[in-house]
């Protein structure tokens, strides 16, 4: 899996590609806490619950159904704050959930992601995983596996993210009537 400080990267990336400003704090708050969510699921091991079972790590909340639950439970908690209605605010949450199992299907470790949970449990990886897998526990994060894991994300997610919002910043200047 990348690292949390990934996730939450992906979900500031895409609250800034949402054309509606301004965006207020809790929901950028809600945006993380979505992107970063399905890794609650290593509180299995806790239970005894096998990383390859379908409540295990990467199982049914990493997957598309476990994104659009999470996304819904976002969007009805938002949905008396921001005036988008409840179908965008769904989508938009159940997107940035989703981003969370597609970044750990391009990296290079575990089990796979189980995306079709909980009709399959067949786990799938992306065909191209670049990404360095990071350890489980943040006690293996400060190690220079941990060094190593970060350099890969800046190198394969963060870097790319910046190019995408700079482009878009850059294309949102050349529309007329653009807003700064």
């Amino acid at each position: 899996m990348p690292t949390l400080f990934t996730h939450a990267a992906v979900a500031v990336a895409a609250g800034n590609l949402v054309p509606r400003r301004p965006l207020p704090f809790y929901f950028w708050v809600v945006s993380v806490y979505c992107a970063i969510l399905p890794d609650a699921d290593v509180l299995a091991f806790a239970f005894g619950i096998p990383y390859e079972h379908v409540l295990g790590h990467r199982g049914l909340s990493h997957s598309f159904i476990g994104a659009a639950a999470i996304g819904a439970l976002a969007a009805w908690r938002m949905n008396g704050r921001m005036n988008w209605g409840f179908r965008p605010l769904w989508l938009y949450f159940s997107f940035v959930t989703a981003t969370h199992g597609l970044l750990d299907a391009v990296t290079d470790g575990g089990m796979g992601i189980a995306f079709f949970a909980p009709f399959s449990n067949t786990r799938y990886f992306l065909p191209w995983t670049p990404v360095t897998v990071s350890p489980i526990g943040a006690y293996h994060f400060f190690t220079s596996r941990g060094l190593t894991v970060m350099a890969s994300e800046v190198k394969w997610v963060w870097l790319p993210l910046a190019v995408l919002l700079m482009g878009c910043a850059a294309l949102r200047r050349l529309r007329p009537n653009a807003r700064p």
